[in-house]
This record gives structure tokens, C-alpha cells and sequence, in this order.
């Protein structure tokens, strides 16, 4: 096949696998010229391992630490008239490169919220052996709950309608957005989806096994983010599920410290991924936020915050510096004052006839072509390529 982007909305329905394994080993590039870590992970398990902040966690892992990683994920496979999804794709080529590498690389492709993964994992891991990080980053949609009904997360503010602008990705239109409220029934569900609970799962499940190592480290994402995008985010459904991830990363802090370990949820920056691009008013903040942090050289992606975690925070040697509410913080670029302010003083000026003038929104849509495989220096994209590349998933 000869494969193109097709965008709809907020997804592009096609993906590239060159391209796809063009972008992990542009990746692991970033992590090996950086040093390794001393006293890093040697077996990690990664919930969420397939794209975005999740497969930049288990490339650091893997690339600076030497560790064996075994990642979960639910992807669609590819057929021979039908690419697979990005994430299929992207994990294919970190075990093939992992695995030239003389590294460990095991990955299941099934829903990381049943039951049945987590038995499978626990399968996996003996042998192996415990686990001394375990990384949460799932950002499903949706979630099958053990009583077999479905809970779906929405992205809607809290107690009234929110007004405000956002761009339309596909045509360069910066346009007025009114978001009405979700129901308390929706902000419950997307509790249940993006919130806490799964992960106290995931944890209990392996210390029950005793998969879990003296000294092991656990954590989750978060994003904050500044005041204009609150109502849609921190103030809306998805913060208060990210609330409740806080409260599950403080219940598992608390067990793991009885052993030497610590939990703990990082704030990362604003960067392009599947799930932010479906933020109303997040891609243009992002696409401003580009603008203004490339500008002062400290604009980074989802390997280099990863990297720049593990690095200084995780592995540094001395207990992180948290927050007042006991979180990493990634983001503390992004919410520099310098930054802040003058996205503060462009923002109410941008408008269609001058987003490419105030914005980096051509940055934007490069990043998030890049996601699917697309617009990457170096890949053929008018050759033909099989859409079907098969690798080792764990039955």
C-alpha cells in the first residue's frame, strides 16, 4: 500500500509504519546521547505503554537504564488492506530495537482494565521478576467495569457552560466553543475511567503476587495547566478524575514507603498526544505555548520530558523536590512566569488571519502527524509498504 494521512477531527484514520519506526528510533536517539541513570530501573512495568508519554517512559526505561520492560496496550492489529493504529505500530519497533539492543521487551495487547491483564501480566513477570517501576499511563476513553457495564469519559466542564476559543485543526479556524456541563452521572464515569482506582489495582494485584521489589517506584500523570484552559481541564470532569488519581497515588505512596519505595504523580508539560488533541481550546494553547517556549529554547516533547523525569527527579539520587500537594512537577517551564505572561498577553489577540503569525500552529500539526507516522524526514512516503508487521504480543 501507498498510505496518506486522512484526517477526521481530532484522529487520523491512517498511520505509517516507517514512519512509526522512524519516530521511536528518533526517540531512542534522544535517550541514548543523554547519560545513563545511575541506580535506574532494571524491571519495568508500563500500563498505557504504547504511545505518548507512556512509550517515551518505556523508551527511557529501556534505552538509559538497560531495563527489561514489559509493556500493556490495546491496539487494533493490522490487516493486509488496513494499517494497524499507531500504538500497534510504535511498540512492534521498540521491541525490535529494544531486542537488538540485547534487552528485555515483553508487551500485551489487551485491555489494561480487565482483570484478565493484570493475571496475564503476573504471568509474565515470573519470569522476569518484581518489578522496581511501575508506570500508569492510560488515557482510555472508556472502561468496562466488572459488573460488565461501561463507563465513558467526557471532556466537559463542571456546573456551567463553558464559553471560549479553540482552533479547528483541520481548517485553520480560530473559532468560539460553547461546552455545556456534564451531568454528575458523567463526571462519576470519567471518575471511573481516567481516575485512580485501576491503579491501586495494578499495585495490589502485583504485591498479592509479590512482583513488587524493595525499593520499587510507581507513577502517574497529570497535567494542570494554566488558568485559561482550567474550565475545560483542571476544573472540569478530567481534573476531577486526575483528583482522584492524586488520592490513589498517596494510598499507594503509603504502602510502597514500608519497603523503601514511593509513588507519585508527575505534572508534565502541554505536549501533542491522541488524547490532548481532543481537548477543545488545548491545541491552540499548545499551539502558543510552541511558539513561546522554542523561542527561549526550552520547548520539549513528551521523550525529552520523560527523559528529563526520570533523570533529575526519579533517579537522581536525593528524594525529589514535590509540590504542596506532593507532585512532580514537569511542567515547571511551561509555567514559568516569562512563559505564562506572554502567553497571557497573546492570547486574546490570536485570531484566524493571524494564528500562523502569533502561533506555531504549523509546529502543532507536524507534531501531530508525527503521532501517526507521517511528515518524518528521512521516510519514503510514496512507497509501497506492508501495512502488516507482525511482533511477539503475549498471548
Amino acid at each position: 500500500m501507498i498510505i496518506k494521512p486522512k484526517i477526521r477531527g481530532f484522529v487520523c484514520i491512517t498511520t505509517h509504519p516507517v514512519g512509526c519506526d522512524a519516530n521511536v528510533r528518533s526517540q531512542i536517539a534522544v535517550v541514548r546521547a543523554r547519560p545513563k541513570f545511575a541506580n535506574g530501573p532494571k524491571r519495568a512495568l508500563v500500563i498505557g505503554a504504547s504511545t505518548g508519554y507512556g512509550l517515551a517512559s518505556r523508551i527511557s526505561a529501556a534505552f538509559a537504564s538497560g531495563a527489561a520492560t514489559v509493556g500493556v496496550f490495546l491496539e487494533r492489529e493490522p490487516a493486509e488492506n488496513r494499517p494497524a493504529t499507531a500504538g500497534w505500530y510504535n511498540s512492534a519497533a521498540f521491541e525490535t530495537h529494544a531486542r537488538a539492543a540485547g534487552l528485555t521487551a515483553r508487551s500485551l495487547n489487551i485491555d489494561a482494565y480487565s482483570s484478565d491483564a493484570k493475571a496475564r501480566v503476573i504471568d509474565t513477570l515470573r519470569d522476569i521478576g518484581p518489578v522496581d517501576l511501575v508506570v500508569y499511563s492510560l488515557a482510555a476513553p472508556r472502561r468496562t467495569l466488572a459488573n460488565g457495564e461501561a463507563a465513558k469519559s467526557v471532556l466537559k466542564p463542571r456546573g456551567a457552560a463553558y464559553h471560549g476559543k479553540t482552533v479547528d485543526t483541520d481548517r485553520a479556524l480560530v473559532t468560539d466553543v460553547t461546552i455545556e456541563p456534564a451531568s454528575p452521572q458523567e463526571t462519576a464515569d470519567t471518575i471511573k475511567v481516567m481516575g485512580g482506582d485501576d491503579w491501586e489495582a495494578w499495585m495490589e494485584a502485583l504485591a498479592s503476587a509479590n512482583l513488587i521489589a524493595d525499593g520499587c517506584k510507581s507513577v502517574a500523570y497529570t497535567y494542570v495547566g494554566p488558568k485559561l484552559t482550567w474550565p475545560i481541564y483542571r476544573d472540569g470532569t478530567i481534573g476531577k478524575a486526575k483528583e482522584d488519581l492524586e488520592r490513589a497515588g498517596r494510598a499507594i505512596n503509603d504502602r510502597l514507603r514500608a519497603r523503601g519505595g514511593a509513588a507519585y504523580v508527575s505534572v508534565m508539560k502541554a505536549v501533542v498526544t491522541q488524547s490532548s488533541s481532543a481537548i477543545p481550546v488545548v491545541p491552540l494553547y499548545i499551539s502558543l505555548l510552541f511558539k513561546i517556549m522554542k523561542a527561549k529554547k526550552i520547548h520539549e516533547g513528551c521523550i525529552e520530558q520523560a527523559q528529563r523525569m526520570f533523570e533529575h527527579r526519579l533517579y537522581a539520587g536525593v528524594a525529589p523536590t514535590l509540590d504542596a500537594n506532593g507532585r512532580l512537577r514537569l511542567d515547571d517551564w511551561e509555567m514559568r512566569d516569562d512563559v505564562q505572561a506572554e502567553v497571557d498577553r497573546t492570547w486574546p489577540r490570536i485570531t484566524t488571519e493571524n494564528l500562523s503569525e502569533l502561533t506555531d500552529f504549523k509546529g502543532y500539526q507536524e507534531e501531530f502527524l508525527r503521532l501517526f507516522g507521517f511528515g518524518i524526514p528521512g521516510v519514503d512516503y510514496e512507497a509501497d509498504v506492508d501495512p502488516v508487521v507482525p511482533f511477539d504480543v503475549v498471548a
